[in-house]
């Protein structure tokens, strides 16, 4: 895979994608247990086919008209609730459910609640002038910058060039993985960046038990690492506006690095660790490696011109409490640098290229959904049924409360693949939740999305895990990650529950 092709793949929808999560799970399965279809006669499989649209159709349409029912039950809610509660559990079970793009659920969703009069056309237009839209924007032209010049892989490249044994091999891709979330805000795009360093390292063995590991590692602190920037994933930027619509509170990018960046440097050590021992023996740690050598050629004026916007940037963005411009306003500033007639690094045309207008639009429609499950009422409607329901709100207990809080976005990845749909769908709730048990709502959405983080049971999960599993030759197997997150996945609770009372809860996120 060349450069550009992996930079396409990073921002846009990769076909696997575009299938529906019940469907990639009967094809990883099948991989792995092996298809009879072929054997019983091509006749059977192709009415099997025919049909299938009408199996894949069943749970969706019934999903919905028990929530249409549901909906139009409770007298308690006005009309413009029960209509913002139908689009929103309208969307979220198209995306856990069906084959069409996220984006397009959300931007559906968000044109019927508007036709039906659930919220105004002017949230549709304001969703669209948000912050985050503007952050997005910049923040992806700045990864096609590192990208294209070749900065992030010059990095990588070097580092990995030191590596003299395959042990020491995956604890130097772990730290030049980390901070790849502070330039590039898309873990597909970071997997872009790593797959020809993955092509270059896998050169150099034949030994699949290793090329195994390699293929799970680099995903993994691509997915675990996330969580040390606020421009990590666009769910954070997501998270953080409804933060700020609900509770007029929000992280600032300094903030956001003060708590996240030790857990994230932290859990992808420790990941690392995981990996090396389950499926790597001691004699295969201390195997030599002779990695191709590159020439290591002096910077060029495109990468000393990138390396320092970046570097301004993010200064800029950690001194935001001092000059007061905002890290959207920023960020399009350092855009529009890098793609300055003469000086910058991309044409202006080739910066609207490396924008995922995909996820952008994602944003938008799913900001309007979540500010019409506020505005109407509904979200906190929501809340009191689960608190009837259930006996949180009586628990004193600070630790269960954590713990419930955790598991539930830890494994929120299971039934919603997206990460962004992830993000819209659960931190307005969990943050009425905390709000009805007098939480500080800051450590609700932060700890909430160190949860939502954590996606690493299926390949479907993410696309990043998704583009190396689907890489020419033998990479992992769906049943090693199965594996890898049945061990990870307590590891991950276990280190957030050490770091609430080690450290989380004494710089400012106590609950």
């Amino acid at each position: 895979m060349t450069k550009a092709s992996a930079s396409q793949s990073a921002y846009n929808h990769t076909k696997s994608e575009k299938e529906s999560i019940w469907s990639r799970f009967d094809r990883i399965t099948s991989q792995q247990i092996g298809s009879t279809t072929n054997k019983t006669g091509g006749k059977s499989s192709r009415k099997q086919r025919k049909f299938r649209w009408v199996v894949d159709a069943v749970l969706p349409l019934a999903l919905t008209t028990i929530a249409a029912i549901v909906v139009l039950l409770p007298s308690s809610l006005s009309s413009p609730a029960r209509l913002a509660l139908f689009a929103f559990l309208l969307a979220a079970i198209l995306w856990s459910t069906t084959s069409i793009n996220a984006d397009y659920i959300a931007l559906f969703c968000m044109m019927l609640l508007v036709l039906t009069g659930g919220t105004s056309q002017e949230q549709l237009f304001e969703a669209l002038a948000s912050d985050v839209v503007w952050l997005m924007i910049g923040a992806f032209v700045l990864g096609g910058a590192v990208q294209k010049t070749g900065l992030a892989g010059r990095l990588t490249q070097l580092v990995v060039s030191r590596a003299k044994t395959v042990k020491s091999l995956f604890w130097l891709l772990t730290t030049v993985l980390i901070p790849l979330s502070f330039l590039i805000p898309s873990t597909s795009g970071r997997a872009a960046v790593a797959i020809p360093v993955f092509r270059s390292i896998t050169s150099a063995t034949s030994d699949r038990r290793i090329i195994r590991a390699l293929a799970l590692l680099m995903p993994t602190i691509i997915l675990v690492s996330t969580i040390v920037a606020l421009v990590g994933a666009g769910s954070h930027l997501i998270a953080n506006d409804l933060l700020q619509q609900i509770t007029k509170q929000s992280l600032s990018f300094t903030q956001w690095a003060i708590y996240g960046l030790p857990f994230g440097i932290v859990a992808s050590f420790v990941s690392c660790w995981v990996i090396m021992r389950l499926f790597l023996d001691e004699s295969r740690l201390q195997t030599a490696l002779q990695i191709p050598q590159t020439k290591h050629k002096p910077l060029s004026r495109a990468e000393w011109m990138t390396l320092i916007v970046v570097m301004v940037m993010i200064l800029l963005w950690l001194t935001e409490s001092w000059h007061k411009f905002e890290i959207a306003t920023v960020t399009m500033i350092g855009a529009l640098v890098l793609t300055l007639p003469g000086v910058g690094v991309l044409k202006w045309k080739e910066g609207l290229k490396s924008v995922s207008w995909n996820l952008v639009i994602f944003v938008g429609a799913a900001l309007v959904l979540g500010r019409a499950l506020i505005d109407t009422g509904a979200a906190q409607w929501i809340i009191d049924q689960l608190f009837a329901i259930s006996s949180i709100a009586s628990t004193n207990s600070q630790l269960l409360i954590l713990v419930s809080l955790a598991f539930i976005s830890l494994t929120s990845h299971i039934y919603m693949t997206s990460h962004t749909a992830r993000a819209a769908a659960l931190v307005p709730a969990l943050l009425y939740l905390g709000n009805s048990l007098q939480l500080n709502p800051i450590a609700v959405l932060f700890l909430s999305t160190v949860g939502m983080d954590y996606c690493l049971t299926f390949p479907v999960s993410s696309k990043a895990l998704l583009m190396f599993q689907e890489l020419e030759g033998s990479t992992y197997k769906p049943s090693d990650l199965l594996r890898l997150s049945s061990v990870l996945l307590p590891v991950h609770l276990g280190l957030m529950l050490v770091f609430y009372y080690g450290y989380w809860q004494w710089v400012g996120l106590r609950l």
